[in-house]
């Protein structure tokens, strides 16, 4: 199976430190990135295979990946249009990568090897959309709604007195779930409004019709940089996560 990784935008949110520096690239420590993080990871749960969609500073991502091949096999899709659209049209631009079954991933994703592995191990669904939970849900949640055991509805909108968990940014794909998703968004984009929504909204508009199963994973095995306190959450994450099993039980004790 393969892994597509969105890594396009810039992540203005996160200025100044995203002005020159795409938002994948930011150091988290010791020499790593967001985005060696994420390929160490999925190399570690038996991913051997990585394309990453660029956009802003293409080349220093490109020279990321030449270090990290070391490790994992990777290529590149170029997006145009990073600076003017959202997501959706990162995906629509790896549509032929989707071909067989894959792995979609956010950019601004962190986890440890075994959120991928527990989606990974989950019944063969066509759709599973990884997702946690928590007490409280804010505005930039990307929320989700679950009835008779399925995803209802998914969106930052949702009410968060009515959603069951959040999104984390990771989906598997199977089977018809992949020409069901890939052709959903080449129908969103030619209608004329690609650029303007994110690729969640297409997961929310198949939910209507067809089965999006889940899978839950721990709150604490993941996280995501929005902002620069993101950043500095992420940083104790995973000196948390690179610790051996000896050193975090004393540090939880």
């Amino acid at each position: 199976m393969k892994a597509i990784i969105l890594s396009a935008g810039q992540g203005k949110r996160l200025f100044p430190l995203t002005e020159d520096t795409p938002k994948c690239l930011l150091p988290l420590a010791n020499g790593t990135t967001l985005l060696s993080w994420q390929l160490s990871q999925l190399s570690a749960a038996g991913f051997d295979e990585v394309i990453v969609v660029t956009g802003f500073q293409a080349a220093r991502v490109e020279a990321e990946l030449a270090r990290c091949r070391s490790f994992i096999r990777s290529r590149t899709i170029y997006n145009p249009d990073y600076a003017t659209s959202d997501n959706l049209r990162s995906v629509w631009c790896a549509r032929a990568e989707m071909t067989g079954d894959f792995l979609l991933l956010n950019g601004d994703t962190l986890f440890m090897a075994d959120v991928v592995q527990t989606l990974l191990s989950m019944p063969r669904q066509s759709i599973t959309v990884t997702v946690s939970h928590k007490d409280r849900y804010d505005s930039d949640d990307m929320k989700v709604r679950l009835k008779d055991g399925l995803l209802h509805m998914i969106g930052k909108t949702l009410d968060p007195e009515t959603v069951d968990a959040e999104s984390i940014g990771m989906i598997r794909f199977l089977d018809e779930g992949v020409q069901e998703f890939r052709t959903i968004v080449e129908k969103t984009v030619e209608s004329g409004h690609g650029d303007r929504v994110w690729y969640l909204s297409v997961i929310d508009r198949i939910a209507k019709s067809f089965a999006v199963h889940t899978a839950a994973v721990d709150a604490d095995r993941w996280c995501e940089v929005d902002f620069p306190v993101d950043l500095q959450r992420a940083r104790h994450a995973i000196a948390l996560w690179d610790q051996p099993s000896s050193e975090k039980q004393a540090v939880a004790s």
